[in-house]
């Protein structure tokens, strides 16, 4: 495969792992951060806005994985590079919102 097909899967890991949280706060009827808010990242967003913000990230992780070159699940290169940048980005997101969520 070329480094754009794994660059491609890498950020699809991310985008699918950053719609966690705002996908689940949504429907849970918190408000939670968003880029939308003020300041962006920090201040918090309706629950509708995240809702439509991690259905966001759920799709457009869904079609780079799916639509950019071929995802072979298994013990492959492209699986550890997806699910190694997710699990970056899931530690990244923790650190961040976790510092974010104990000032508010």
């Amino acid at each position: 495969m070329s480094l754009i097909v794994y660059i491609a899967h890498a950020a699809a890991g991310c985008f699918l792992v950053n719609g966690v949280p705002h996908f689940v706060q949504g429907i849970s009827g918190h408000k939670f951060q968003s880029p939308f808010a003020s300041p962006p990242g920090v201040g918090e967003s309706s629950p509708v806005i995240n809702v439509l913000w991690g259905s966001f990230n759920f799709i457009l992780g869904s079609l780079l994985l799916c639509c950019v070159g071929e995802f072979n699940a298994g013990l492959n290169l492209d699986t550890f590079i997806t699910t190694g940048f997710a699990l970056a980005f899931a530690l990244v997101l923790a650190q961040h919102f976790g510092k974010v969520r104990s000032d508010s």
